[in-house]
């Protein structure tokens, strides 16, 4: 593609990133073919295609944004399913974020859209508050139909009938390995997982010890920063990663670490991003070592020797989230894994497409998100499935809001396989995210 920046604008190292980004589109449009908005609305503008075309426009011509590309942009999902079939490479994670952040700079927003995201990124990104958010949102969950926006509903309906208590896991600390020491290891406990399901970075913990990893839960690290990253709240998003980067660039100089691990995947893609996001920055050097350094807890797995397990026939249908299969570009590693724990692993139709989950995605485009979480929850029942399986929590609370299959994650299933204790969603019939108890 055609650019046409000034000198002086490609001295802006966003801008002149992004004109690599566009330079690289041959506008073949194979990206509209997985494209889950596109799929749903079969409008051009909110294909990656015709984002591209908007965003080029608005950046070539330095204007500010106006409300027909604001709209279309905010309708993108970032699911990234265009980068793994784009043949020409174009790197559209870097260019949309760039684009939300100068929409966020030079957009005014309506008050309701600038309140709705001042509350999210006030609450989601912290634990404690956002356990009093869903406490609050538990109580008003009766009267969410009399809400007259959708987006507020979708917050009411969002809240699990079941808050957990904190995990004293979470707090700093280190886990000594329970076999001879392999490696030592930095988990990230995250931020709206530890109030939503505290049973992830349990099993993370009994699992990784058990196979011969120390485990380190580093003091000053939290949120990663993709919540605010994804809104183009830049210097918050910067803000937060920068504690992490410090956090865990003090255990690499201190004990050393062999993986920063992440169990939830939009987590991991962010941090990963890590380099590219302070690459002009005084932490340029820390945030590149911690982004190689970051790992997805199945890729930490497929390094140690997980043990082969007996057939369980139990039936595990395997939902890819978005983050681990086009931001991280995982796959196998996932299903290898429970295949060698001996579960049956299927997969649902169209396992590339979304969920609908993304992020905040569901809260502030709740009609569309509704439509892709139909279609992944109908596609999964289709397999009749004992349980359903996913690397990150925010799929596991949309597809859970919409199925009575109970939800866990991948790792919690690991650890069951390797002597740690059945998932609670399979014991007690408890599925975070859903308002109906089940019994299995």
């Amino acid at each position: 593609m055609q650019t046409t920046f000034t000198p002086e604008q490609l001295r802006d190292p966003a801008t002149e990133r992004s004109n690599e980004i566009l330079r690289a589109c041959v506008h073949c449009g194979f990206c509209t073919a997985t494209c889950p908005t596109y799929q749903v609305l079969g409008d051009e503008l909110d294909s990656p295609r015709g984002r591209i075309y908007l965003i080029k426009d608005m950046l070539e011509n330095d204007r500010d944004p106006d409300a027909k590309t604001v709209k279309h942009i905010d309708r993108c999902l970032s699911c990234l399913a265009c980068m793994t079939t784009c043949p020409s490479g174009v790197h559209y994670m870097h260019l949309v974020d760039h684009a939300r952040e100068y929409i966020e700079q030079r957009y005014k927003r309506p008050f309701s859209d600038r309140a709705l995201r001042w509350i999210l990124a006030r609450i989601l990104p912290y634990p404690m508050r956002f356990r009093v958010a869903l406490l609050g949102a538990k109580i008003g969950r009766p009267f969410a139909r009399l809400m007259p926006d959708a987006r507020l509903r979708a917050m009411l309906e969002m809240a699990p009938k079941t808050i957990p208590p904190v995990s004293r896991n979470d707090d700093p600390q280190t886990f000594a390995p329970t076999a001879p020491r392999k490696k030592r290891v930095a988990l990230m406990t995250g931020c709206a997982q530890k109030a939503l399901n505290t049973d992830i970075n349990d099993a993370t913990i009994r699992l990784l010890t058990r196979l011969g990893c120390e485990v380190v839960v580093a003091k000053g690290a939290g949120c990663c920063g993709a919540l605010t990253h994804h809104m183009g709240k830049a210097d918050e998003s910067h803000a937060t990663a920068a504690k992490n980067i410090r956090a865990w660039a003090a255990e690499m100089d201190g004990g050393g670490l062999d993986a920063i691990v992440i169990n939830t995947s939009g987590c991991g893609t962010t941090v990963k991003d890590y380099g590219h996001m302070f690459r002009n920055d005084a932490l340029a050097g820390d945030a590149a070592r911690v982004s190689a350094a970051a790992m997805d807890i199945s890729e930490l797995l497929m390094t140690l020797d997980v043990p082969e397990g007996q057939d369980r026939e139990v039936v595990v249908a395997y939902h890819a989230a978005c983050s681990l299969q086009h931001g991280q570009k995982i796959k196998t590693y996932p299903k290898d894994l429970l295949k060698r724990a001996g579960f049956t692993v299927v997969e649902p139709a169209d396992s590339h497409l979304c969920c609908g989950s993304a992020g905040t995605y569901n809260l502030m485009q709740p009609e569309i998100s509704g439509q892709l979480k139909a279609r992944k929850v109908r596609t999964l029942e289709a397999r009749n499935p004992d349980i359903i399986a996913a690397g990150n929590i925010g799929c596991m609370m949309q597809i859970g809001s919409a199925t009575q299959v109970p939800i866990v994650h991948t790792v919690e299933l690991l650890d069951w396989a390797t002597g740690g204790p059945k998932p609670p969603a399979m014991v007690e019939g408890f599925n975070p995210g859903s308002e109906i108890p089940r019994l299995r």
